[in-house]
């Protein structure tokens, strides 16, 4: 009688022991490599593999980092995408989350051995970057510096804000419900196309806490319009609070219309609040800039301390700041001959290899609330629709747009040392017999 084939595979402390897998244990904890190596076992129970490949399989499973998420080149040609993670962090930044990954002096004086300022470093930054402004605070997103604003200073009292800037910010949620939340309430003045000065001014009375200015986000309203800037509103007499949103510090040649959070403020704006993973091009965080009293305000309240930043988030705003040009900045100018020429290049190299793929001109997009409506030029190498799909659950993935029955594979967002990347991964998901 023939002996039993599953008495074969090998038993799990000797599989624990094989070299690969015991420094992927190292890696990645033994709960991970105890299940990857069990459900390699059951794939030679279940004859799907012989019990010799066991190991193989096992350490192919742990070949990957300790975390779910995986890397994406970002071919849809909008920059700062959402679903995609928003800024991609400056190699300065990188190397400062290594550096903060440890023990670190965030919240410490070494010279004194005294508690210290939590993040200084981040915050000097920014002061540095928006020299007209009192004093700074950083807390884990935009929508929640804004949230604090209203708390600490509005609370049980009235916000006047155009009906044009209750804005939806995403994924469902909406402005003036996160402003409702704070305890605060809302007096809308206008219509949703036209707001003048003497809207706000019939609203302002003893109950106004601030006049809150919005910017909107990721759309745009044109023809019969009326809209109030920041210095017009500071001559009202209540304080102005503007939410810039995309986290632009300083003007730039690029993005003329785009509000600055250093303009805002010579304007006569209080307070501002902005994001750090959009046009500022750091991570997830959100910044309030402005009058040091206001600052210290928002500062000593309890939600702070629910809202504040961690170390990781400090250390990547503060390399962003002072190091060079991050990706985000690179990306909104892309020359557009250099991506042509880039685009035309790749597109050739497939089509000799037997892809359809030809360069086509592509406009990309700020995204992520940043200069709505602002055309990029740019290009893409142009494939059939079928390859977006597999270029997505491909290795590396990589994420394009499908547009008029093709897959665009826009380079703005693509770096230069990724094309030959690229192309590996459209060679290896291309199909073996005549593309459709």
């Amino acid at each position: 009688m023939a002996a039993d084939p599953r008495r074969a595979v090998p038993r799990t402390d000797v599989l624990l022991a094989e070299p690969r897998i015991a420094a992927a244990t190292e890696r990645l904890g033994r709960s991970v490599v105890k299940a990857a190596v069990g459900a390699a076992q059951d794939r030679a129970r279940r004859g799907e593999i012989a019990p010799a490949e066991v190991a193989d399989a096992a350490a192919r499973a742990l070949a990957g980092p300790a975390t779910t998420l995986r890397p994406v080149l970002n071919a849809t040609g909008v920059v700062v995408h959402t679903n995609l993670g928003r800024a991609p962090l400056s190699a300065a930044a990188q190397a400062a989350l290594v550096t903060a990954a440890g023990y670190v002096d965030v919240e410490y004086d070494l010279a004194t051995g005294r508690r210290a300022t939590r993040g200084r470093g981040a915050l000097a930054a920014l002061l540095a970057t928006v020299p007209g402004a009192g004093d700074a605070l950083v807390v884990n997103n935009g929508a929640a510096a804004l949230v604090l604003a209203a708390t600490a200073l509005a609370r049980g009292r009235e916000m006047v804000i155009s009906r044009g800037e209750l804005v939806e910010i995403g994924d469902g949620f909406r402005l003036p419900d996160l402003l409702v939340a704070t305890g605060a309430r809302i007096r809308e003045v206008g219509t949703t196309n036209r707001t003048v000065l003497g809207d706000y001014a019939d609203a302002i009375g003893p109950d106004t806490a601030f006049v809150l200015k919005v910017h909107p986000a990721n759309f745009r309203v044109e023809g019969f319009t009326a809209a109030v800037d920041v210095r017009a509103l500071a001559t009202l007499g209540a304080p102005v609070v503007v939410d810039v949103g995309s986290g632009l510090l300083r003007p730039d040649p690029l993005l003329p219309a785009e509000p600055t959070a250093a303009g805002t403020l010579r304007a006569g704006a209080v307070l501002v609040t902005a994001s750090g993973d959009k046009l500022l091009g750091g991570p997830q965080a959100g910044l309030v800039l402005g009058d040091a009293a206001l600052v210290a305000q928002l500062r000593r309240h309890p939600l702070a301390r629910a809202l504040r930043a961690d170390k990781l988030t400090l250390a990547a705003l503060e390399a962003t700041l002072r190091g060079p040009t991050p990706p985000v900045r690179a990306a909104v100018g892309a020359d557009a001959e250099l991506l042509r020429a880039r685009a035309t290049t790749l597109a050739g190299e497939l089509a000799a290899a037997g892809v359809d793929a030809v360069a086509v001109p592509s406009d990309g997009a700020v995204g992520g609330g940043g200069a709505p409506g602002l055309r990029l030029p740019g290009a893409a190498v142009s494939l059939p629709a079928a390859y977006a799909g597999r270029l997505r659950t491909g290795d590396p993935a990589v994420v394009g747009r499908v547009e008029r029955g093709r897959c665009l594979l826009d380079l703005r967002c693509v770096p230069a040392a990724a094309d030959e990347v690229l192309l590996a991964a459209v060679r290896a998901v291309q199909p073996a017999g005549p593309e459709c």
